[in-house]
C-alpha cells in the first residue's frame, strides 16, 4: 500500500499549484523546452544562438558590476577605469570578462548570421525571425559602440570624434544633427554622460525587447534545419514531428557542453590575452584622452572594420556613410532577394556555394583592409563590389541555378 505524501511534499505541491495557476511555469517550460519540437539533425553550426545569450548573460552581469565603480565625468573616467583594473577586487577581471565579451560577442554573432545565410534560414516562414535578428546586429553595433567611448582614453575619444563627424555628411541638417549627438561644440563631458546612459540603459532595454521577440518568432514557426526539411509536414498520430526531438535534453545537454568549451577558450582569452593583439583593446586606449594628441591612425574595433573599409571606398564622404550604411541595411531584405525553391546549400548549385564562398572572403578582406592604414583603395573597391554584388544579384543566381530535390523527410 502506497504512503501518502508527507506534510512538506504536500506543501510543495499546494504551492507549485498555486504558481502554475497564476504564472503558466509548467505550460511555458512544456512549450519552449521539453515539448518544443525541434529537427533531430541540427549540427554544430546551431549552437551560436545558445552561445550569443550565453554571452549575453555575460555582458549584462559584468557590465551592472562595472557600473558600480565607473564614473560617467570627462575629468574621472580614464582614472575609474583604471581603480577598477588596479584597486577593486578582482576588477580587472570583470572588465576583462566585459571587454572580451564584446568582442566575443561578435564572433558568435556573425557565425549565427553565416549559418543562418548557409542554410536559408530566413526563407519563408522565417522571414520575421531574420528580422529581428538583422535588428539585434544593429543595436550590437550601437552598444558596442557607446560602450567603447567609455573608457575615455586616446582610441575612444578619437574613435567618437571620427564616427560622430559621419552624420556631418547628411544634407541641410549635418552640422545640427553632430552637435546634437555629441551635446556640445565636440566631444566632452556631455558626449559621454549621455553615450553611458544609451550604452547602460536605453540600448540594453532595446536589445532584451528584440532578443524576446527574435525567440518567440522562432518558437512561433520552428528550427530551420541543414536539409531545409520542414519538419512540421510529417507527424504521428498524437501530432509530433516525425524528424523532430524534444530541445530539452536533446539539445539542452548539447548546448551546454559546448557552452563549456566557449568558456574554457574565453577564460584563456581573459587570463592570458585580453588585449587580443591589439585586436580586442588598441594599445592607445590605455592613454588618457588627450584632445590636442590625434592618434597616427585611428580605425575601429575590428568587427566594424569591414563597415569601416567600404566607407573608404568613395572619395564623397556623403555616398561612402550611403554605402557604409547600406552594408548593413541591404541584410534585411535577403529572405526576398532569394529566388531559390530550396532552403539549404546542400540542395543548390554551383550559383550560391560560389557567391557565399566570395562573401565570406569579401567579408574577411575587407576587414582586414579597414585596420590597415595604407590599405588599396583599389583593392577596397574591387572586394566592396563583390560584397555588395553577392546582395544585388542574388535574384539573378537564384532563379536561373539547378537545385536538387529535397527530400521528405530527415535523411541524416
Amino acid at each position: 500500500m502506497a504512503k501518502s505524501a508527507g506534510p512538506i511534499a504536500r506543501s510543495v505541491d499546494v504551492v507549485d499549484q498555486w504558481i502554475n495557476e497564476r504564472a503558466g511555469v509548467k505550460a511555458f517550460y512544456k512549450q519552449h523546452l521539453s515539448e518544443y519540437w525541434a529537427p533531430k539533425n541540427l549540427n554544430f553550426w546551431y549552437i551560436f544562438g545558445a552561445l550569443s545569450l550565453l554571452v549575453l548573460v555575460n555582458q549584462l552581469l559584468t557590465g551592472i558590476f562595472l557600473t558600480m565603480h565607473y564614473k560617467p565625468d570627462a575629468e574621472r573616467a580614464f582614472a575609474s577605469v583604471e581603480f577598477i583594473m588596479r584597486d577593486v577586487q578582482w576588477g580587472w577581471m570583470i572588465r576583462y570578462m566585459h571587454s572580451t565579451g564584446a568582442s566575443l560577442f561578435f564572433v558568435v554573432v556573425y557565425l549565427h548570421m553565416f549559418r543562418a545565410l548557409l542554410y536559408g534560414s530566413y526563407k519563408k516562414p522565417r522571414e520575421l525571425v531574420w528580422i529581428l535578428g538583422v535588428a539585434i546586429f544593429l543595436i550590437l553595433m550601437a552598444i558596442s559602440f557607446t560602450g567603447y567611448v567609455l573608457p575615455w582614453g586616446q582610441m575612444s575619444f578619437w574613435g567618437a570624434q571620427v564616427i560622430i563627424s559621419l552624420f556631418g555628411a547628411v544634407p541641410v541638417i549635418g552640422p545640427e544633427l553632430v552637435d546634437w549627438i555629441r551635446g556640445d561644440f565636440l566631444v566632452a563631458d556631455s558626449t559621454l554622460n549621455r553615450f553611458f546612459a544609451l550604452h547602460v540603459v536605453a540600448l540594453p532595454l532595446v536589445l532584451l525587447l528584440l532578443v524576446v521577440l527574435h525567440l518567440a518568432a522562432l518558437h512561433e514557426v520552428g528550427s530551420n534545419n541543414p536539409e531545409g526539411v520542414n519538419i512540421k509536414a510529417k507527424k504521428d498520430s498524437q501530432g509530433r514531428p516525425l524528424d523532430a526531438v524534444p530541445f530539452h535534453p536533446y539539445y539542452t545537454v548539447k548546448d551546454i557542453f559546448y557552452a563549456g568549451c566557449f568558456l574554457l577558450i574565453a577564460a584563456f582569452i581573459v587570463f592570458f590575452w585580453p588585449e587580443g593583439g591589439g585586436y580586442f583593446l588598441k594599445p592607445d586606449n590605455f592613454v588618457e584622452a588627450d584632445p590636442l594628441v590625434t592618434p597616427e591612425h585611428i580605425p575601429p574595433v575590428w568587427y566594424f572594420t569591414a563597415f569601416y573599409a567600404i566607407l573608404q571606398a568613395v572619395p564623397n564622404k556623403l555616398m561612402g556613410v550611403i554605402l557604409m550604411g547600406a552594408a548593413v541595411l541591404i541584410l534585411f531584405v535577403v529572405p526576398w532577394l532569394d529566388r531559390s525553391p530550396v532552403n539549404s546549400l546542400r540542395y543548390r548549385g554551383w550559383p550560391s556555394k560560389i557567391a557565399l564562398g566570395l562573401l565570406v572572403i569579401a567579408f574577411v578582406r575587407l576587414s582586414m583592409l579597414g585596420l590597415s592604414p595604407d590599405a588599396s583603395i583599389a583593392e577596397i573597391r574591387f572586394w566592396s563590389v563583390i560584397y555588395f554584388g553577392f546582395f544585388l544579384l542574388m535574384p539573378i543566381w537564384t532563379s536561373i541555378e539547378h537545385t536538387k530535390p529535397v527530400p521528405e523527410r530527415i535523411t541524416t
